[in-house]
């Protein structure tokens, strides 16, 4: 895939990183970028990647052949809504929100019918958030949702959208916005949601208490370290996927918590067996 001009809205983390991956794979030939962040604007503008900084999303997005909603999750349609007037015709819009079913279906109520977009979710990232964490390589070899729904098909969005990621070094997989948000309540935005949990709970703690932590504790709360509000966002967004998850969560902790009020050994080792039966094959990756 070799386009002409690529746009970022919202220059953070996946925003700049998705940048330097476009320039670095020869995606794309200019990269333009707005964000709300004055400070990340200046960023921009001080980075050899980015050949362009806006200060408004319309004037990124004119002539754009690709257009990346890189902003959290709750405010992706409507910037694409501000956005419509000043997009080039045939443009391709997609995103990286972790949420999919509600952007998928407010985009679709917001744009015009015969504006290409198809949501996205690039399954990377890191507990770092802002510019200065971006990385050329962080989308290497991960896997990128591609929604699978009734405009992206339409609007051939869809196969555009899986080449533009696929260019930037991602696995692709189409899905449909609903299953990909009971997918990722359970595999993404449960793991934040108990070690956000469990990092509260241990701030109750005397805080000489952190630095006696090894490196299970680094491995359990690091997600826990991400952008409180991006997290707050995602976690209402995907609401009715994430408490049936914590439901299931809170099912195991319980038999957990029974097994040692009881001294039942048995039910214990039941449990960390089972746990580390499903943990293992990730360590081989």
């Amino acid at each position: 895939m070799k386009i002409r001009k690529l746009s970022i809205l919202g220059a953070g983390l996946l925003g700049a990183s998705v940048m330097q991956a476009a320039k670095a794979r020869g995606v794309a030939a200019e990269c333009v970028a707005w964000s709300r962040s004055a400070g990340t604007r200046a960023a921009c503008r001080a980075a050899a990647y980015v050949d362009a900084v806006f200060d408004t999303p319309r004037e990124a997005v004119a002539g754009a052949d690709v257009v990346v909603a890189c902003v959290p999750v709750d405010r992706i349609a409507p910037l694409f809504a501000e956005c419509v007037p000043a997009l080039a015709p045939g443009a391709l819009l997609t995103d990286v929100g972790s949420v999919k079913a509600a952007i998928c279906a407010e985009t679709d109520r917001l744009l015009p019918p015969d504006v290409a977009f198809a949501g996205a979710h690039p399954m990377a990232g890191s507990e770092l958030s802002g510019i200065a964490a971006a990385r050329a390589d962080l989308l290497e070899d991960h896997l990128c949702f591609i929604a699978d729904d009734a405009r992206s098909r339409r609007t051939g969005a869809r196969e555009r959208a899986e080449a533009f990621w696929a260019a930037l070094g991602m696995r692709t997989r189409r899905v449909d916005p609903a299953e990909h948000d009971a997918i990722v309540a359970h595999v993404s935005h449960l793991p934040h949601a108990v070690a956000a949990a469990l990092a509260a709970a241990l701030a109750e703690k005397p805080l000489a208490w952190r630095e006696c932590g090894a490196g299970g504790l680094r491995d359990t709360t690091r997600v826990a370290a991400g952008e409180p509000h991006v997290w707050r966002a995602i976690l209402e967004e995907n609401r009715g996927e994430i408490l049936p998850a914590l439901e299931l969560f809170r099912a195991r902790l319980d038999a957990l918590h029974a097994a040692l009020r009881g001294n039942d050994s048995a039910a214990l080792l039941e449990i960390l067996s089972a746990a580390s039966a499903w943990r293992l094959p990730l360590s081989r990756k």
